[in-house]
């Protein structure tokens, strides 16, 4: 069964070291408001010139919260290319990465901004 998970998260991103001069690589962190609650880390990598409309980035982050009355942690993996301004973007758990009692959690997460809120719908589910 698929249940839905809808709120807002914060996020505070930061610089860091890449290992190329191609490359841009940030560090994060999120507190998540709504049916999703807790908080997150990650670190994203990005290549391109967004300036441009023309970039990709990767993001991995591990989330440890409460969700649908179950407390635990699990993994997001987002990626995201633009071309010619035009984003297209997936934001998805890690398949095996769910713990404590969100432990074989798997799901999908669509993000939008509103005037520079970050609002979020999960769709996840567990095994039966």
């Amino acid at each position: 069964m698929t249940h839905t998970a809808k709120g807002t998260f914060q996020i505070g991103m930061r610089p860091a070291e890449a290992s190329s001069t191609q490359l841009g690589r940030m560090t994060f962190d999120k507190t998540w408001d709504g049916d999703l609650r807790g908080e997150s880390v990650g670190e994203m990598l990005s290549i391109g010139d967004p300036k441009s409309g023309t970039a990709a980035y990767t993001v991995l982050e591990v989330l440890n919260g409460r969700l649908g009355g179950r407390h635990g942690s699990f993994a997001f993996h987002q990626y995201g290319t633009m071309l010619a301004g035009q984003l297209a973007l997936t934001y998805e758990i890690v398949p095996g990465s769910g713990s404590g009692e969100l432990t074989g959690i798997t799901g999908e997460l669509k993000l939008t901004v509103v005037d520079r809120v970050h609002c979020y719908e999960l769709e996840y589910r567990f095994p039966e």
